[in-house]
């Protein structure tokens, strides 16, 4: 490496510093809102991938990406039960609260224990299913964030809930309270938000699928496959979202950059004078600054990345969200730290490749 480059570097170490954080701020910028994004559509695609049912009977537009209705009448499960081909069902309500985590919003699920595990191949590995009107079970996962068995957890922001069971493996939302006590709850006798129904043959799921709309017609017959869709799925703007963010994070970078490159040039106008004085040709200045600016940029990216992986860590211990890492943002990352820094020292680097030798030698 250039020994020029390391020393100039090192003569400014503050503007330096400054430099090299603007770019790690961009990259970080970028890896953190990806690497959540990921993160929370992964964890949610995992949990619901163990929803065992292969149909789900409910009414048109009542779940929403972040709200549900329970509007569905519950005496539709002994309709389904005599429907040939089915060879279960389980009534559930799904329902969004406030909340005081980094998102703000959460959901909880109410169901009929004994037919919900029994569908799902969930087991109870402590504890019991709840009962009262005070008790819930959670998944391992959230049980690890300092809600063991006999602990009480908060939901609907103030009311608290004794965990009377820890359960595996996680399947929709991490807690889960009994049937009846939320339809109490939400002034809702006899109602649910859909029916997870289970075929005999999940072949015949289609067939099966078919038979309930011809005999139970008005309402939304669904494949859970295509029930449960993607965060990005859901919300169509994110991905625009998240290109607007890269590019605003290279437009950062490439700023930081050019600033730092133009004041250092504007400071180092003898020293430029005194090397093409002594034949340095444009290309040799302009290779020097673009290899300074580049030493830069790699340093943000190390920086950027380190600084990433801490929120990250952070984040999921303070609020129980996940944080992935991506190769292909990663790599994009790098692509906007690197190209940033190029294209913000290149003006300032041609500035200094046509500087006049006599006058950079009689500035002041």
């Amino acid at each position: 490496m250039d020994s020029l480059v390391i020393s100039n570097i090192r003569q400014r170490p503050l503007r330096s510093a400054i430099s090299v954080l603007g770019v790690a701020l961009g990259v970080a910028l970028v890896m953190l809102f990806t690497g959540l994004a990921h993160g929370m559509s992964d964890d949610l695609q995992r949990r619901l991938s163990n929803v065992r049912a292969e149909i789900i009977f409910t009414r048109h537009g009542s779940i929403q990406a972040t709200s549900a209705a329970v509007n569905l009448s519950t005496k539709y499960v002994d309709l389904l039960k005599q429907i040939d081909g089915v060879e279960s069902v389980s009534p559930v309500i799904r329902h969004f609260y406030q909340s005081g985590g980094l998102v703000g919003i959460d959901q909880v699920e109410a169901v009929d224990w004994d037919s919900f595990a029994k569908m799902n191949n969930i087991r109870l590995i402590e504890g019991r299913a709840p009962q009262a009107a005070d008790e819930i079970v959670i998944d391992e996962t959230k049980a690890s964030r300092n809600h063991p068995l006999g602990s009480t957890l908060k939901l609907f922001s103030d009311k608290a809930y004794r965990v009377v069971g820890i359960y595996s493996p996680e399947s929709g939302a991490r807690a889960k309270l009994s049937l009846s006590v939320m339809q109490d709850i939400l002034e809702a006798p006899g109602k649910c938000t859909y029916i997870l129904i289970k075929c005999k043959n999940p072949n015949d799921q289609i067939a099966v699928a078919k038979r309930i709309t011809e005999q139970l017609p008005g309402n939304k017959v669904q494949f859970t496959r295509e029930f449960f869709p993607s965060i990005e799925t859901s919300f169509p703007s994110l991905t625009i979202f998240m290109r607007v963010l890269v590019a605003l994070a290279a437009v950062v970078s490439a700023l930081v950059i050019m600033l730092a490159m133009h004041t250092t040039i504007t400071e180092r106008t003898r020293e430029i004078g005194i090397l093409k004085a002594m034949g340095a040709s444009r290309r040799y200045i302009v290779s020097e600054i673009e290899r300074e600016a580049l030493v830069i940029s790699a340093l943000g990216l190390v920086a950027g990345f380190a600084l990433s992986a801490l929120a990250g860590f952070f984040i999921h211990k303070t609020s129980g969200l996940i944080f992935e890492f991506s190769g292909w943002w990663a790599l994009t990352a790098a692509a906007i730290g690197l190209l940033g820094g190029a294209l913000g020292a290149f003006y300032p680097a041609a500035r200094a490749a046509n500087l006049d030798p006599v006058n950079a030698l009689a500035y002041e």
